[in-house]
């Protein structure tokens, strides 16, 4: 066991023999950290927390009461193999968070990002990847294997599917069921998730100039609004906003190889 002699670690709280605690972290009453659990400078664990398997968890993260990091992922093909979790710096994870590590058959790691908000009973499962600067709202259920990038913000109870990719700067609205891939910047609500147009508050609110906007407004009326196959637009629309960054994201998203269909909106 390694503790920095700057760490604030509670009476009550159990570290396994291995555990790393970084310095100037804080350890509130009753928690539990396995042996092979490595925190980074300045993390706080409130208090009841239980963190167990392989993970790591970077500097400044603030982790709530009874939230579970790092127990065996809900896969009835996992037969105790050693796989991990990553936990990037400066996340607040909220009341009864949990995140299950990877498997072998998913590349064997769960990695959530930096910078990211899972607000109450969130579940992260196994093998899922996190960017950054995303919101999670409470009781979002991520499904193993999904992708969720960068600034991404989820309603509450917002369900995704194992294997769904969520775009970077999509919204998707409360109690929403995510079936199929979601684009770059896209909009998406309804008890089964229909595409509603473009998450404009969000570019807006990042700084996103008007120009860009417009150009990505009139791709996506290109996209989804006329009659021709989806795959048969994409060329001509990368090819007519070449010079939009946006509009390249969205494009190769859309290119990229995916497991799932996408999200589109309601015919």
């Amino acid at each position: 066991m390694s503790i920095d002699t700057t760490a604030v670690v509670h009476p009550t709280a159990i570290l396994e023999a291995g555990a790393v605690v970084g310095p100037g972290c804080r350890i509130g009453p009753y928690c539990v950290l396995g042996a092979e659990v490595t925190l980074g400078a300045e993390v706080t664990l409130h208090s009841h927390v239980a963190i167990a398997g392989v993970i790591r968890i970077g500097e400044g993260t603030h982790v709530f009461p009874f939230a579970s990091l790092g127990s065996a992922p809900q896969d009835l093909k996992y037969r105790g193999e050693r796989t991990e979790v990553i936990i990037g710096a400066r996340n607040r994870i909220r009341e009864y968070v949990t995140i299950n590590p990877g498997t072998t058959g998913g590349g064997g790691v769960t990695r959530v990002g930096d910078d990211n908000l899972l607000m109450m009973g969130v579940h992260v499962g196994h093998d899922c990847q996190l960017g950054n600067s995303i919101i999670l709202a409470n009781n979002v259920i991520l499904g193993g294997h999904t992708v969720i990038e960068d600034t991404a913000v989820l309603g509450g109870h917002v369900a995704v599917h194992q294997f769904v990719r969520i775009g970077r700067g999509a919204m998707v609205g409360g109690m929403t069921g995510v079936v199929a891939d979601v684009i770059p910047f896209g909009m998406v609500v309804g008890e089964r998730g229909r595409l509603a147009g473009l998450n404009l508050t969000g570019l807006k609110r990042r700084g996103v100039g008007r120009a860009d906007i417009h150009g990505l407004r009139a791709a996506y009326a290109e996209l989804f609004d006329a009659g021709s196959p989806l795959q048969d637009r994409l060329a001509e629309v990368a090819e007519a906003h070449s010079d939009n960054p946006l509009v390249r994201e969205l494009v190769a998203f859309l290119m990229s190889d995916t497991s799932r269909s996408f999200t589109l909106p309601a015919s």
